[in-house]
């Protein structure tokens, strides 16, 4: 150690050496650190990505938008796999075409995994989950129950075997590539039938069985799959990181719409409030609000199966409430539109599972309940227009009034407190000043009284 000249002795100065030591040190851990966060970076770098992507919702138009959107976003990330957590009861035909058609082209492999326990993959979940690189199904889950339908329809046997020959050969045309075994699948097709994680299994309708996400991964990591090309592929998803892509806001909003119950209700509701800017014009924001929730309700019915004949009803059903409202029909016309408005809500949607069709609760509430109100508003319109005016001339139709001087037949009448010129109807007797009268009609400004 050193000592300043002129300080007292007790102050030290470290010694150049020792300095020197010390910056060797800090340099030393900076290139430490430096080189931990390269190794990191890199080992970041390194790590596989896998997309998760989750459908626990009927299969529709949006699902396969969802879908086609993820498998787009996995192929530029350059992720190692899509892992599409699923659950589903069914839906469209159509939309699982589509969505199948994206996983047999997708870049990435796909691996679809049925889960949480007691989730299923029903009818069009059925054939997506046999469609993908890697079926997977978590334990307690089920899968199938395939076979088409069409609501509200009674199948002639040349129809529904037509219909069972194409969907067979649907799901045939993707699980012998796959090298899964075709006929218990067509089973699910032709006989409804449905498996349990350890049937399906057994019968090399999946690939394993996995609890969760991280130990499907980890099954996985070093497995060797065909491609629906043919190309061979090897799956590195040793320490991958899973990555959810939930659905966009736009997404989101246009599932809600996808609800046929959510649209029956939208539906109803904008038509009262148009037919409260009938009764109230002027008040513009029940029609503007009416007119918003009538197109939502049309949107969202665009996404769905709609059939025809229910939109008929219900045209019948607002024109038997006009013609009730205009003939007095002692309510028969209003409550065969109730009845109209029912059974048009009620097979309004044409789905192939209940979560697709509007349910009966919902229509009937929904027909009576515009009924009660409809008719209320008209029965609150029909007595305001029998009302008695009690403004301008015509207020005093039947009014009281005192003769103030005889009547014969012209002379003068106290009525409210004012004095009008009177006269008497033809060939009517005089009336002597001071009797009660009643205002019976008004000309100009004479009124025509009579006892």
């Amino acid at each position: 150690m050193l000592f300043l000249p002129g300080s007292p002795q007790n102050v030290r100065v470290p010694h150049p050496s020792r300095l020197c030591e010390g910056w060797d040190v800090i340099r030393s851990l900076t290139v430490v650190l430096f080189l931990l966060t390269l190794f990191a970076t890199a080992s970041a770098a390194q790590s596989p990505i896998v997309l998760k992507l989750t459908i626990h919702d009927t299969i529709q138009p949006i699902t396969a938008e969802y879908l086609k959107h993820g498998l787009d976003e996995a192929a530029s990330r350059h992720a190692a796999a899509v892992l599409i957590s699923m659950g589903t009861p069914g839906g469209l035909l159509e939309s699982t075409r589509e969505m199948v058609a994206d996983i047999e082209a997708s870049s990435v492999p796909v691996i679809l995994f049925i889960e949480p326990s007691g989730s299923r993959a029903g009818s069009a979940g059925f054939y997506l989950l046999e469609s993908a690189d890697i079926a997977a199904m978590a334990p307690g889950t089920n899968a199938g129950a395939a076979h088409p339908i069409i609501e509200g329809k009674t199948m002639d046997p040349v129809l529904k075997e037509k219909i069972e020959n194409d969907a067979a050969a649907f799901l045939r045309s993707y699980t012998t590539v796959r090298g899964r075994d075709s006929a218990a699948a067509e089973d699910a097709v032709r006989n409804s039938k449905s498996y349990s994680e350890s049937e399906a299994l057994k019968l090399h309708l999946i690939d394993l069985v996995a609890p969760n996400d991280e130990e499907l991964l980890a099954a996985l990591d070093g497995r060797t799959i065909k491609r629906f090309t043919g190309a061979s592929q090897t799956l590195h998803l040793a320490h991958a990181t899973i990555v959810s892509m939930p659905p966009s806001m736009r997404e989101r909003l246009l599932t809600r719409l996808t609800s046929p119950d959510l649209d029956v209700l939208l539906l109803v509701c904008g038509g009262l409030l148009i037919y409260l800017e009938f009764n109230v014009p002027g008040t513009i924001v029940p029609g503007a609000l009416g007119t918003l929730l009538i197109l939502l309700a049309i949107f969202g019915l665009n996404l769905l199966p709609v059939q025809h004949t229910a939109i008929l009803l219900l045209f019948a059903a607002i024109a038997l409430m006009v013609l009730e409202a205009k003939f007095a029909s002692h309510g028969v016309l209003g409550i065969a539109g109730v009845f109209c408005l029912v059974f048009g809500l009620a097979t309004l949607v044409d789905g192939p599972t209940p979560e697709m069709r509007v349910h009966f609760g919902v229509a009937a509430g929904a027909g009576v309940g515009f009924g009660i109100i409809t008719f209320g508003l008209a029965w609150i319109a029909f007595k305001a227009r029998q009302a008695k005016r009690l403004t301008g001339p015509q207020a005093m139709l039947g009014h009281a009034a005192i003769a103030i001087t005889a009547l014969a037949p012209n002379g003068q009448v106290e009525v409210r407190g004012e004095i009008w010129q009177a006269t008497l109807p033809p060939n009517a007797p005089p009336i002597p000043a001071g009797t009660p009268v009643t205002v019976r009609a008004i000309h100009n400004l004479t009124l025509t009284v009579a006892p």
